[in-house]
């Protein structure tokens, strides 16, 4: 066994799997095999799960079945509406109010006490974990602004139901679509931050609301979730200013300021997701006639890949895009969490397949051979 210390356990692989293959220095992205860019504009957020869930493309008619079973599920019990309001009430951060409602709907779950290995019982519990996020993020985002929470329909998909209940009207084509490629493309991506948080918990095999509990809160970091929040803080700081984005930009470096929405732990190259996200953000600059957030990213892109050498990662061209949606900037980071609970049940259900408890070790650094002192003698 190996002394050396890896940082932040930087390069060292940890585990296999069969979810999701990255290569960072070429730029790709695939789930199960298949190459982002082949299903992304095709694929609905529910093929994905499926895909993800159990292996293979569903059929239509499994396809059916597994959206019909999860949009039945979306409902919340009533003492979990209460709890929503308490916390918006309290004008508590949406993150928190997710990881909350994801361990209080363990209480209500049928399958709360099934065995953790129990893969039909994790089905369920991952469908209804998946079904339910949106409806308490609608609640919550519609509380918070003196608004009644609209109840989900079940006639409509998992992206076009939660645009419903957050706006309290059915979202155009466009944004539907926008909306379920956003999902898509953040399902899954390996082995990161929160998706290991939550193996570590589900390997000493505790429940599966407990490991997404706690990638949620891994996620809620501002070291992992939140940056597209910051990417359109800065676009707006740009526009208010009135100055010319590449003179701003230019600026903002001189001064040692960091710049959102650029680097990644994995990728060395452009975010393949960011190829997909700008194309929606570029078309619904179009639609508007108000291409200024997307004008915006391109000169920042353009200034940080020619002097900096630094492609953008996902969050940088999503900020922009979901502004222009009407979506508040502090939901951005919750909204990671509705797409990417997909991808932690995935990584769960195969951990429990072949389980081994994640136990590293620490070097220790401190002093030794101290003499203890009494307390009445210190």
């Amino acid at each position: 066994m190996s002394d050396e210390v890896q940082r932040g356990l930087e390069g060292v692989v940890a585990s296999e799997s069969r979810l999701s293959y990255i290569d960072g220095d070429a730029g790709e992205l695939g789930y199960r095999g298949y190459a982002i860019e082949d299903f992304a504009h095709e694929a609905s957020y529910e093929e994905v799960l499926s895909l993800l869930w159990n292996g293979e493309w569903p059929t239509r008619a499994e396809h059916d079945d597994f959206a019909t079973r999860l949009a039945a599920q979306r409902g919340l019990d009533p003492a979990v509406y209460d709890l929503i309001e308490e916390l918006a009430a309290r004008d508590e951060d949406p993150m928190a109010m997710l990881r909350t409602v994801v361990s209080t709907l363990s209480a209500y779950d049928p399958d709360a006490d099934a065995d953790t290995t129990d893969r039909e019982a994790n089905l369920s519990k991952g469908c209804r974990i998946t079904a339910k996020l949106p409806t308490a993020l609608a609640a919550f985002e519609r509380l918070r602004n003196d608004r009644d929470p609209i109840d989900p329909r079940e006639d409509l998909d998992h992206a076009a139901n939660f645009l419903y209940m957050l706006n309290g009207e059915e979202p155009d084509d466009i944004a539907a679509e926008t909306f379920d490629t956003a999902l898509v493309l953040h399902a899954d991506h390996g082995l990161n931050a929160s998706t290991f948080s939550a193996l570590v918990t589900t390997s000493t095999l505790s429940d599966l609301h407990s490991g997404v509990t706690s990638a949620i809160g891994t996620l809620a970091g501002a070291l992992h979730g939140g940056a597209n929040q910051n990417v359109m803080r800065m676009l707006e700081e740009i526009d208010e200013s009135d100055a010319d984005p590449r003179e701003w930009i230019e600026s903002a470096v001189d001064d040692g300021r960091r710049v959102p929405g650029f680097g990644h732990r994995v990728y060395n190259v452009r975010d393949p997701r960011a190829n997909i996200l700008a194309e929606y953000s570029e078309r619904l600059g179009d639609i508007s006639g108000d291409p200024k957030w997307y004008e915006y990213s391109v000169t920042i892109e353009e200034f940080m890949t020619e002097e900096k050498g630094l492609a953008p990662n996902v969050d940088f061209y999503s900020a922009s895009m979901y502004y222009q949606m009407g979506i508040p900037l502090d939901t951005y980071t919750p909204i990671f969490a509705l797409s990417r609970v997909g991808g932690w049940i995935a990584h769960v259900l195969e951990q429990y397949e072949d389980n081994r408890l994640i136990r590293p070790r620490a070097r220790y650094v401190g002093e030794r051979g101290r003499e203890f002192v009494p307390l009445d003698e210190r």
